[in-house]
């Protein structure tokens, strides 16, 4: 029997850990055994009961504290998690195997980690030798991406852990619950963007010839290819917590009855449930 993963990843302050939080809580409520293992040696507090802690192995603090070594906080971040590296059998352990396990990762914010470090792609071809499906699950703040330069970087960073990571990716916009009425109907656009649209709306505000001609470059690659689209995350509402969910079983093709979905149809599902999603919130 496999196993099942989410590889939940995003920029610092992108709601990581209130994702798996929620996601604990909705999987409870259907009666779906859920585990959490915190992947972040400089994690604080979380909500939500883990299976294995990384502090338990190694900690930032204690790294940044050694005077032989006398690294920052970003440099003690990747020592930390290159040590890691080395020791996949205390996650091992800590994981045991239990078949149709499904647990959720929660992954350190910086990007580094994501594009030219090879750490997390090390422990997501560890995880396929234990037999585990992964999905990486990239969240993104909705609140920072209001904007066409802003939304355009968080693609790329998206983009960057896709290709890293080479796993199949569901992309998120986080804290959809803190937005005002205007901005969601002002983020909708981004959910399934038209890039050729959005080239106009950023190239008229840049000065330089070369900039110009590089966004649009970017924007039509990115159209192009279609490899990046988001999905909304409203914690407070159910539906939209049971999307995602449903998005990433498809894609890791969870539970024995369910049926495979060609990319496309799954894509045009997608469509429908956001469109949804923002029907029934068109009046708040």
């Amino acid at each position: 029997m496999p196993r099942y993963a989410q590889l939940v990843m995003g920029p610092a302050g992108s709601g990581k850990s209130t994702y798996c939080s929620t996601m604990v809580q909705h999987c409870e409520a259907l009666g779906r055994a859920v585990q959490v293992v915190n992947l972040d040696p400089a994690a604080e507090l979380f909500s939500y009961p883990v299976t294995a802690d990384i502090r338990e192995l190694i900690e930032v603090d204690d790294v940044m504290e050694d005077d032989s070594l006398r690294f920052g906080p970003n440099g003690g971040l990747v020592f930390c998690m290159e040590y890691f590296a080395n020791n996949f059998s205390w996650l091992e352990e800590s994981l045991g195997h239990v078949e149709d396990d499904y647990v959720l990762f929660d992954c350190p914010g910086q990007i580094e980690l994501y594009t030219h470090l090879p750490v997390m792609k090390q422990l997501v071809e560890q995880l396929q030798q234990w037999e585990f499906r992964v999905c990486g699950v990239f969240l993104v703040d909705s609140q920072f991406m209001v904007e066409s330069f802003k939304f355009i970087s968080g693609i790329l960073a998206a983009l960057s852990a896709m290709i890293s990571l080479e796993i199949p990716q569901i992309n998120i916009m986080t804290k959809m619950d803190l937005l005002s009425k205007k901005a969601k109907k002002e983020i909708e656009k981004y959910l399934d963007p038209d890039m050729y649209s959005m080239i106009e709306d950023s190239t008229n505000i840049l000065k330089s010839k070369m900039f110009k001609k590089l966004t649009k470059s970017i924007c039509g690659l990115i159209d192009d290819y279609g490899m990046v689209r988001f999905l909304p995350f409203d914690r407070s509402d159910e539906e939209s917590i049971n999307i995602v969910l449903q998005h990433i079983d498809f894609t890791i093709q969870y539970g024995e009855d369910l049926e495979f979905k060609e990319p496309k149809e799954c894509e045009e599902d997608k469509s429908a449930l956001v469109d949804e999603y923002f029907q029934d919130h068109a009046d708040e």
